[in-house]
């Protein structure tokens, strides 16, 4: 079912905004692309998300919905027509939810914080990598138990934690061209490395993940900031 009555507020390199925008695509559902100027939020954002002040926002109906897994929880149930998102099983979707939250806890902020360049000196480096590595192969581990030899996380079709994990390939993808570390690897993660091929290539997402030179080039840009903070 398609809708016009939907905005997203957001910048098209977020990894988190395209997680929105992937969920999007996958109901059918049509939105408005709200863009936000790097280095400003508008008073809309600040309106429609007046606690945390962030990026993405969903309107729908004149309602704002913040925070992107609560977001894409709500385009699956708002939704129902097109295919479903979280998994029916009671214990698959606690599962799902669990590593989604892995994801955003753990693994991102590693992530971002290489990209960005504010892990600074060879020890702290060497830390990060670890992690990184730690993380992909956990991720590597769950895509076995959860997607229990099918194409996806979610089985045959993409789902939650395909998106709550593929939004951030881009970003992935844009550490390993900066730097020696290669995450996503043919022989050391084979699941992972099929399925970021299948992903990154369905119709829902292939539009959505920013180029990587783009994220490279922005990540130059970020650099001297994110040191500063």
């Amino acid at each position: 079912m398609a809708s016009t009555d939907v905005k997203v507020i957001g910048k098209a390199p977020s990894p988190l905004v395209n997680r929105v925008q992937i969920a999007l695509n996958l109901k059918s559902v049509d939105y408005e692309f709200l863009e936000e100027q790097m280095g400003s939020k508008s008073e809309l954002l600040l309106k429609s998300n007046p606690v945390h002040k962030k990026i993405p926002v969903m309107i729908h109906g004149g309602k704002p919905i913040c925070e992107s897994l609560i977001i894409v929880q709500y385009i699956d149930e708002a939704w129902t027509d097109g295919p479903s998102i979280l998994p029916l099983d009671p214990y698959a979707r606690a599962m799902a939810r669990f590593w989604a939250a892995y994801v955003d806890d753990k693994f991102y902020p590693t992530l971002r914080a290489f990209a960005f360049g504010s892990v600074e000196g060879e020890e702290a480096k060497a830390v990060a990598r670890e992690q990184l590595m730690e993380g992909i192969m956990l991720l590597e581990d769950a895509f076995a138990k959860c997607g229990k030899g099918k194409d996806f996380f979610g089985g045959d079709t993409i789902g939650y934690l395909d998106v709550a994990i593929g939004c951030f390939l881009g970003w992935m993808r844009a550490v390993e061209q900066m730097s020696s570390i290669k995450l996503i690897d043919e022989t050391k993660t084979p699941g992972l490395f099929g399925w970021a091929e299948r992903f990154g290539s369905n119709d829902a997402v292939k539009d959505v993940i920013p180029k990587t030179e783009t994220l490279v080039e922005l990540a130059k840009t970020m650099a001297p900031r994110a040191k500063a903070q």
